[in-house]
């Protein structure tokens, strides 16, 4: 198993930043990715960004590119989802999650999950 503790949500107004963190422990695997997805009420999930554990690659969704950035630090074992200038439209519980294997955008094919933390961005 695989335990994710995210942190750093709140609300902020539109145009601040925020920076969300994702600590793993537990399993470990050869190759994974952990992804960020966002939910906002009465929406569906939706993939923000995702990192390639062990190459740092990075994917990122259209709607944050060039505004979101998605790094790790492997001696801390936490992913972070920095988030800068943001927008009204960003507000959503914002996830964490890890797969072991290749970089995906789909929400099903990840196999552990945080709790989720509230993001609020006022206008």
């Amino acid at each position: 198993q695989v335990q994710l503790v995210e942190s750093g949500g709140g609300l902020v107004q539109a145009g601040d930043s925020l920076r969300l963190s994702c600590a793993r422990s537990g399993r470990t695997f050869t190759t994974s990715t952990m992804g960020w997805f966002r939910q906002a009420p009465g929406k569906e999930r939706e993939f923000v960004a995702a990192i390639r554990w062990s190459t740092n690659y990075l994917y990122y969704a259209d709607s944050v590119k060039g505004r979101f950035t998605i790094s790790r630090d492997n001696a801390k074992n936490t992913g972070y989802l920095q988030m800068n200038s943001l927008k009204p439209e960003d507000t959503a519980v914002y996830y964490c999650a890890v797969k072991p294997g290749a970089l995906v955008t789909l929400s099903h094919q990840y196999d552990y999950w945080g709790q989720g933390t509230q993001v609020t961005v006022s206008s």
